[in-house]
C-alpha cells in the first residue's frame, strides 16, 4: 500500500519494494517502478499501484466424471503479476491521491478470470474418464493438465499474469459414492480382519489341543512309570518273601541237619551206653544205679537193705571175683 502525504497543493508518495507503481499526468505515463518516492500534484496526477508479490487463491472445482459421478477438487494456485503496465492498462489498479487506497477490486476480478480459466480446464480433464480411473490417478495429472492449461493460455498472457504454482489437495468424489467405492474395501479388510480372528483362534485352538495332548501325554507317562514302579515293588516285595522263605527253608534245614546230627550223636551216645550197660554184671548195673540215684539225691534220711538183697550182692560179688583172672606175678 502506497503512503501519501499531502502539503497543500503538493503531496508526497511512498511505495514500498513489493509494489509497482505508476503515474499518469494528463493521460500520459510519467512514472512507472517499483518503491518509488516522488512529489506530485494531486489535481493533476493519477495513480496505479500494483502487488509483485505472489498471490495465492483457493480452487474449488465441483465436476462430473464419465460416467456421470460427482469429483470434487481442492487445492491453491499461486499467481503473479509479469507485466504490470500491461496489466494496469487491462485492469483498474487506480488508488486515490489523498489515501492511498484502491478504487476497486482489481485482485478479485483477476481470481475470478483464473478461477474460471482452472474451472474450464478440470472439467474437461474429468469428463474424459471414470470416477475410478480418477481417483486411481489422484491428483496428480489434474495438476499437470491445469498448468499445462494455464501455463499456455494466452488470455493470461495479454493481461501480464503468470501462474506461478498450482497444488491439489484432494480429488473425492460424493460422499454416498465414496462410501459406496469404501464398501468393498472396508469388506476385504474386515475379511481378513475376520480370517486373522479365526487363525488366533485356531492357533489358540491348536495350543490348547496341543497342550491338552502333552498333558494326557505327561499323565499316561506318569500312569506308566507308576505302573512300572507297582510292579517293580512287587517284585521286589516278590523276591524280599522268596529270599526269606528260602533263607527260613535253609535255616529251618540247618536247624533240622543240626537235630538230626545230634541226636544221632545222642542216640549213638546211648547206644554205646546201652551196649556198655548191657555186658555188666547185675551187680555192677545196681552199684551203678544206686551210685546215680545217690547223686540225685540231696538226702537220705532212711535206707532199708533187706538180708536178701545183702545175700544177693554178696553172692553176686563172689561170682565177679572167680571170674576175674589171677594176677600175674611180679617180675
Amino acid at each position: 500500500m502506497a503512503y501519501i502525504r499531502n502539503f497543500g497543493f503538493l503531496a508526497q508518495l511512498r511505495s514500498d519494494a513489493s509494489n509497482h507503481v505508476i503515474r499518469y499526468r494528463n493521460g500520459r505515463m510519467r512514472q512507472s517502478g517499483r518503491g518509488l518516492v516522488f512529489w506530485f500534484r494531486p489535481e493533476t496526477a493519477s495513480l496505479a499501484e500494483l502487488p509483485m508479490d505472489d498471490r495465492e487463491m483457493a480452487l474449488f472445482v465441483k465436476g462430473r466424471s464419465k460416467d456421470f459421478q460427482a469429483v470434487a477438487v481442492q487445492g491453491t494456485l499461486t499467481w503473479h503479476v509479469t507485466d504490470p503496465e500491461l496489466l494496469a492498462s487491462r485492469v483498474d489498479f487506480t488508488i486515490g491521491v489523498f489515501n492511498g487506497v484502491l478504487k476497486s477490486e482489481p485482485i478479485q476480478q483477476i481470481e475470478t478470470r483464473l478461477a474460471g480459466l482452472v474451472n474450464q480446464a478440470a472439467l474437461q480433464y474429468l469428463a474424459q474418464a471414470p470416477v475410478r480411473a480418477l481417483l486411481d490417478a489422484g491428483p496428480e495429472p489434474l495438476r499437470k493438465a491445469l498448468e499445462a492449461a494455464l501455463g499456455g493460455d494466452p488470455a493470461l498472457a495479454e493481461i501480464g499474469i503468470g501462474i506461478a504454482a498450482i497444488r491439489l489437495t484432494n480429488l473425492a468424489p460424493s460422499s454416498e459414492l465414496e462410501r459406496a467405492l469404501q464398501t468393498p474395501t472396508f469388506e476385504a479388510l474386515q475379511q481378513k480382519a475376520d480370517e486373522a480372528t479365526f487363525e488366533r483362534r485356531a492357533l489358540a485352538v491348536d495350543k490348547e489341543r496341543a497342550i491338552a495332548e502333552n498333558e494326557l501325554a505327561n499323565r499316561t507317562e506318569l500312569a506308566r512309570r507308576e505302573k512300572q514302579l507297582i510292579a517293580e515293588e512287587t517284585g521286589n516285595a516278590r523276591d524280599r518273601a522268596t529270599g526269606l522263605a528260602e533263607a527260613q527253608q535253609i535255616e529251618a534245614a540247618a536247624e533240622a541237619e543240626r537235630i538230626r546230627t545230634v541226636e544221632s550223636a545222642r542216640a549213638e551216645t546211648e547206644r554205646a551206653h546201652i551196649a556198655i550197660y548191657r555186658d555188666l554184671p547185675p551187680g555192677v548195673m545196681l552199684g551203678l544205679a544206686a551210685r546215680e540215684l545217690a547223686g540225685k539225691l540231696d538226702t537220705i534220711e532212711h535206707l532199708n537193705v533187706t538180708p536178701d538183697l545183702l545175700a544177693t550182692l554178696m553172692g553176686e560179688f563172689r561170682r565177679e571175683a572167680v571170674a576175674l583172672p589171677a594176677p600175674l606175678p611180679a617180675a
